[in-house]
């Protein structure tokens, strides 16, 4: 297996479980907006997060029966904005924690491009810069409005 990254339309929340999925939050972990919402409210465990304490450029990491949940910090508070320099910081720390759990196959969406403003084709580039050399297969979900979520 080597990398690949394909863009579908459809919920991301589809996804296999043999998915594991990432979205970006801030490291307040308000998850009060966007995409955020449905990983807190289908996920929970907000506290096991908060444990972890993790900071702008780092990944907060839930286990979910036979994968993870990547919670991507990009930000410091709910209403600030990433940087792209933070959010390859947090997508290197996701890699890492993939490899040493054997991950390989990835869910998420356009991640920072929806409310944080970040521009898909920067984002793109890095998450195919972090990943280009690993066994990792990749979706990105986009949302349309023909994709009607279940």
């Amino acid at each position: 297996m080597s990398f690949s990254l394909k863009e579908i339309y459809g919920d991301l929340f589809s996804a296999g479980e043999d998915y594991s999925m990432a979205h970006c939050v801030a490291a307040d972990l308000r998850m009060g907006k966007g995409i955020a919402v449905k990983f807190r409210s289908k996920f929970g465990s907000i506290s096991l997060l908060q444990k972890q304490n993790v900071k702008p450029g780092g990944v907060a990491i839930l286990p979910h029966n036979s994968r993870y949940i990547y919670n991507l910090v990009t930000k410091e508070t709910s209403w600030g904005k990433p940087t792209y320099q933070l959010l390859h910081s947090s997508l290197v720390s996701m890699r890492n924690h993939m490899i040493e759990h054997d991950v390989t196959k990835l869910a998420m969406p356009r991640i920072g491009c929806g409310l944080d403003g970040l521009t898909w084709h920067k984002v793109k580039d890095l998450i195919e810069e972090v990943f280009s050399n690993d066994p990792v297969s990749i979706v990105i979900f986009n949302y349309s409005p023909t994709s009607i979520s279940k």
